[in-house]
């Protein structure tokens, strides 16, 4: 039988456990271009940004600007920012992608499964009938069907269309 290979080059720094220094979420303004950091949209509240080990294709973060740990630290005004980022964020992954529904959600400290638990962030996941198949029941391996740089530059136009 001929064996087959699933190929996810991408995933090797977070296999191995190398992380990148300091906090993804508070990038310094032209260290790195966006799109290598796959920021897709920013204003003086809040961050969009593609996750770079995704569940699902589209699998997007959307954090308040300022390093803010906890849900109850937020402003009024960052939770409105971040709230009304996340419909604009559906209604783009829905245009774009057409999943059939989504998690969202906070992930609040280390062992509530937050990856970064010094800044928080809200996950929008898309999801599609039939998308949990046993790779990831067997070992939390999921098949993301298209390069995260494609992804990028599938949404990045729209989120730039954005006026908040």
């Amino acid at each position: 039988m001929e064996r087959k290979i699933l190929w996810a080059p991408w995933r090797g720094e977070y296999v191995s456990g190398k992380k990148d220094p300091g906090c993804i979420f508070c990038p310094p303004e032209g260290e790195l271009p966006d799109e290598e950091r796959l920021i897709l949209y920013r204003d003086h509240l809040v961050l969009v940004i593609m996750n770079k080990f995704p569940y699902n294709s589209g699998h997007l973060l959307v954090s308040p600007r300022r390093h803010v740990a906890e849900l109850e630290e937020l402003t009024s005004e960052e939770i409105t920012a971040m709230m009304r980022m996340a419909q604009e964020a559906i209604k783009i992954l829905k245009e774009v992608f057409k999943p059939h529904g989504f998690n969202v959600g906070f992930n609040l400290g280390k062992v509530a499964g937050a990856g970064y638990p010094d800044h928080l962030h809200l996950q929008i996941v898309p999801r599609w009938d039939g998308d949990v198949n046993f790779l990831a029941v067997l070992d939390e391996i999921r098949v993301i069907s298209q390069h995260l740089l494609t992804q990028y530059h599938t949404l990045f136009p729209y989120f730039q269309k954005i006026k908040l």
